[in-house]
């Protein structure tokens, strides 16, 4: 949305401008754009609706006011840390990736449409397209070297162990949305990594040898890409922001859907941020 404005803006033009490719028929059918002509191709041009305008003014302030908001509950010197350590990375990006996670495809990987590289001077990034910018690369990197994504690695097969666990549970335990797994649990099974059964009623799901060898390479795996990128100092600079910490802030707007659902228990190990409305626990 930060990219269409009332002109409109070609299919193709957007996904150069925004680095990746996104849900058009969602935006539709909530009401944020219009796409004409239909189906969408490259030379479609997509505008925003009154509804999308709307949406924009009050989106647009946001990753400012989150950064002042964290600026008062951590610190404005914690804050300034984790960004610096977080543009030292960056920088050295070799591909402009996405300022924001993009919806996840199959096999919940990530993918980008850029081919530039990324700016040298990440001053003038928000500390939200830090963040996701690092996740997405570091996701990119190790997905390169794993049988299976980190999203799926990272939020399912972590938190199954060799006894398996209720599906039912997979929500609480993860972070992310039943939907989110359900995505999952179908990969896995048609990898031969997981295998859904029924047991006394009771819906479970058990690891085979192939996911059991990918769940114990998960930790060997991510200290291999950390150690290659010498994250020491991104270590220490988010010390102060445990998923504790994170979790109190964590208030939903008393008028939003947030509000009426049982508050979350954890944070997910990697985003799964899906189709169905973009949000980082896939919901």
């Amino acid at each position: 949305m930060r990219f269409v404005g009332e002109q409109g803006v070609s299919v193709a033009d957007l996904w150069r401008l925004a680095r990746t490719k996104t849900n058009l028929n969602g935006m539709e059918r909530w009401g944020y754009v219009t796409v004409s002509p239909k189906p969408p191709r490259r030379t479609s041009v997509i505008r925003a609706t009154a509804a999308g305008q709307k949406a924009q003014a009050v989106w647009r302030p946001l990753p400012e006011e989150i950064e002042s908001r964290w600026r008062e509950r951590f610190g404005g010197a914690e804050i300034d840390r984790l960004r610096e350590a977080l543009a030292g990375v960056v920088s050295r990006l070799d591909v402009a990736l996405p300022d924001c996670l993009p919806i996840l495809g199959y096999g919940l990987t990530a993918t980008y449409t850029s081919t530039e590289r990324e700016e040298r001077d990440c001053s003038r990034l928000s500390l939200l397209s830090l963040v996701s910018k690092l996740l997405m690369s570091f996701a990119l990197e190790f997905d390169r070297v794993s049988t299976v994504s980190l999203a799926i690695t990272a939020n399912v097969l972590r938190v199954i162990g060799d006894a398996g666990v209720r599906v039912r549970d997979l929500p609480q335990l993860s972070g992310v949305s039943k939907e989110s797994i359900a995505m999952a649990l179908s990969f896995l099974g048609k990898r031969g990594c997981a295998v859904v059964g029924a047991s006394a009623g009771v819906k479970g799901v058990s690891l085979t040898a192939k996911g059991r060898h990918a769940r114990d390479q998960y930790d060997t795996l991510l200290r291999v890409v950390e150690t290659r990128w010498d994250l020491r100092d991104l270590r220490l600079a988010l010390e102060p922001f445990s998923a504790e910490a994170l979790l109190r802030g964590l208030v939903p707007y008393p008028d939003g859907w947030r509000a009426s659902v049982a508050r979350p228990h954890t944070l997910p190990f990697y985003p799964m941020v899906l189709h169905r409305g973009g949000y980082p626990d896939g919901s």
